[in-house]
C-alpha cells in the first residue's frame, strides 16, 4: 500500500516538474509582461472570473497598461489604456474576429460552424444582419416591436377594475417578461393555429430560455452542455419550436428570420435542428443583454426624480409633435425612427445606465505573429494569441467620467441639451469613450434595434403607467459578476416596484 502511494506521489511530482519545464510559457523579448497563474490550463481564470474589474486593475498597477494572462489555456493580451483602443482597431488585418465568436456559438447552441470558410454554409451572416437590422428593415422591426410592447403591456379585454389597481412585482421580472414576450413576437411572429394560448406558450418558452441562459457563461467557458441536464433539455425544446415546420405556421415573422429561413434552405448543409439552433442563437443575442439593459434604464430613471421629470417632458413633447394622443380605447401609438432618434434625454439615460452595468469583453485572435503598435509602446504578439479590450475599465475611469459610480442622467447631454460626444482622458480627446456594444468588426449588429426597443419600452412605461419603487430610497443592487465578459450584467437581486395604468 505504501509502495503504491509512493509511486503515485512520485508520478504527481514528475508531472508537476514537467509542467513547470515545458507547460509554462516564457516571456520573449518585446512581449508584454506575462502572468501564467499557478493552476495548469486554468492559469488566472479563477481570479479573473471572481472579479474581472479588480483583477485587471491590480495587474494594471503591477505591469502597466498592457499585460498578458493565461486564461483557460489561452494567452490573452489585455489593452487597458483607452487612448490605445483606436490603435488596436487599426491592426485589423492581423486579427481574426470570427474564430472565437463562431466557435463559441457552435459550442453554446449546438450547431456546426457558421463560418463559410468551414464549408457548412455559404451564408454571410454579417451581410444578413446588415440587410435586416438597418434602414427600412429596422423601421419595420421597430414598428412591430412598438405594437407588440403595447399589446403585452395593455392586453385587449383587460377589465377596468384590474387596470385601475396597483400591482407590485419585481422590476427585473417585469422587464424580463414584457421584453421577452414582445421581442419574441417581433422576431418570430404569432402562431396562427394557437391564438388563444399564445401568451401561455410564450411564457413556457420564457421558462426554457431562463434555464438555458443560466448556464450560458459555463458553456462559453468551454463546459459541455451535457453536464447540465435541465439546460440541455431546455435548449433542445427552444430549438424544436424554431424548426422550419413550426415557423411556417407563424404570421408576421420578421424579415431577419424569413431571410435566414430561405438562406438556410438554399445555402447550407445543416439539418432542420441545426438550422433551428442558429435561430436560437439570434433569439439569445436579441434578449440576453437587452433585458438587463432595460431593467437598469428603467430602475435608474424611476429612482432619480429629476431624470423621470426630464424624460416625461421629452416624451410628452415628442408625442404632441407627432400629432398623436393616448386614448382609453386602446388605440396604439407609434413614433417612427426619426422621432425615436430625436430623444436626447432618453438616449442619455440609457447610455448612463449601460455605462454603469456593461462588462463586455472585446476579443480578437491573432492570425499571425505581428507587432502591435500602441500609445504605450510596441509589443510582439504570437499567432493564435488573443487581444482583449475590457471597456468597463474605461466606463468607470474617474479621469473620463468624474464620480464614475454615480448615475447622472444628463452625463451624455451638452449645454444645449443635445447629445454630448466629446470626452477626454488626461486632457486628450478620446475616439472611443462608450463601448457597451463592442467595437470595430465585432460591434453588435443589432445595437440600433436594441437601443430603440429599450427607448420604446421607457416611452410606453412613462405614458401608460404610474410608477414607483416600493422602497423609495433603495440602493442599487450589485451587478451579477458571473456574467462578466458577456455584455450587460443583470442585478444580483430584484427590486420591488408598483405600477398601475393611468386614467387616460
Amino acid at each position: 500500500m505504501i509502495t503504491i502511494s509512493l509511486t503515485w506521489g512520485i508520478t504527481v511530482v514528475v508531472c508537476c516538474c514537467l509542467w513547470l519545464i515545458f507547460g509554462i510559457r516564457r516571456r520573449q523579448v518585446g512581449e508584454p509582461p506575462l502572468e501564467n497563474g499557478l493552476i495548469p490550463y486554468l492559469g488566472c481564470a479563477l481570479k479573473f472570473g471572481a472579479n474581472p474589474l479588480e483583477f485587471l486593475r491590480a495587474n494594471q498597477r503591477k505591469h502597466g497598461h498592457v499585460f498578458t494572462c493565461k486564461l483557460m489555456g489561452k494567452y490573452v493580451h489585455f489593452i487597458t489604456n483607452s487612448l490605445s483602443y483606436h490603435k488596436v482597431l487599426c491592426h485589423g488585418k492581423y486579427f481574426d474576429w470570427k474564430k472565437f465568436h463562431y466557435t463559441t456559438s457552435a459550442k453554446a447552441f449546438g450547431h456546426r460552424s457558421i463560418d463559410p470558410d468551414d464549408g457548412n454554409t455559404t451564408e454571410n451572416i454579417t451581410n444578413t444582419f446588415t440587410k435586416t437590422l438597418q434602414g427600412d428593415a429596422l423601421n419595420l422591426l421597430s414598428e412591430a416591436m412598438m405594437q407588440n410592447l403595447q399589446l403585452v403591456m395593455r392586453p385587449p379585454g383587460l377589465p377596468k377594475s384590474k387596470s385601475a389597481s396597483w400591482v407590485t412585482e419585481g422590476l427585473y421580472a417585469f422587464c424580463y417578461r414584457v421584453m421577452f414576450e414582445a421581442g419574441y413576437l417581433t422576431l418570430f411572429g404569432r402562431d396562427i393555429t394557437k391564438q388563444d394560448t399564445q401568451r401561455e406558450l410564450i411564457l413556457n418558452i420564457l421558462d426554457s430560455f431562463k434555464q438555458f441562459d443560466q448556464v450560458f457563461p459555463a458553456l462559453v467557458a468551454g463546459l459541455p452542455i451535457h453536464l447540465f441536464k435541465t439546460a440541455h433539455k431546455a435548449r433542445e425544446k427552444l430549438a424544436e419550436g424554431l424548426k422550419h415546420e413550426n415557423l411556417s405556421r407563424r404570421d408576421q415573422v420578421s424579415e431577419l428570420i424569413r431571410l435566414r429561413m430561405f438562406l438556410n434552405d438554399t445555402l447550407s448543409t445543416f439539418d432542420d435542428m441545426e438550422k433551428a439552433k442558429t435561430h436560437l442563437a439570434i433569439l439569445w443575442a436579441s434578449q440576453a443583454n437587452t433585458i438587463p439593459a432595460t431593467f437598469w434604464s428603467l430602475f435608474q430613471m424611476i429612482r432619480n426624480p429629476e431624470a423621470m421629470k426630464a424624460a416625461s417632458e421629452e416624451v410628452n413633447e415628442a408625442l404632441q409633435n407627432a400629432g398623436q394622443k393616448l386614448s382609453a380605447e386602446g388605440n396604439l401609438i407609434y413614433l417612427d425612427q426619426m422621432q425615436l432618434n430625436d430623444l436626447p434625454v432618453l438616449d442619455s439615460i440609457i447610455k448612463e445606465a449601460l455605462r454603469l452595468s456593461s462588462a463586455s469583453l472585446n476579443i480578437r485572435t491573432a492570425k499571425e505573429d505581428f507587432t502591435l503598435h500602441l500609445e504605450d509602446g510596441s509589443y510582439n504578439i504570437r499567432k493564435d494569441d488573443i487581444i482583449a479590450l475590457y471597456p468597463q475599465l474605461m466606463h468607470l475611469d474617474p479621469q473620463i467620467y468624474p464620480d464614475p459610480l454615480t448615475f447622472k442622467y444628463d452625463r451624455y447631454l451638452d449645454g444645449n441639451r443635445k447629445a454630448k460626444t466629446t470626452f477626454y482622458s488626461n486632457g486628450i480627446k478620446l475616439k472611443y469613450y462608450y463601448m457597451p456594444f463592442g467595437s470595430g468588426a465585432t460591434i453588435c449588429p443589432g445595437r440600433l434595434f436594441a437601443v430603440q426597443e429599450i427607448k420604446q419600452f421607457l416611452i410606453l412605461m412613462l405614458l401608460y403607467f404610474e410608477l414607483e419603487l416600493v422602497e423609495s430610497h433603495v440602493t442599487s443592487p450589485p451587478l451579477d459578476q458571473s456574467r462578466a465578459g458577456l455584455g450587460i450584467l443583470p442585478p444580483s437581486n430584484d427590486i420591488k416596484f408598483r405600477y398601475k395604468l393611468k386614467n387616460l
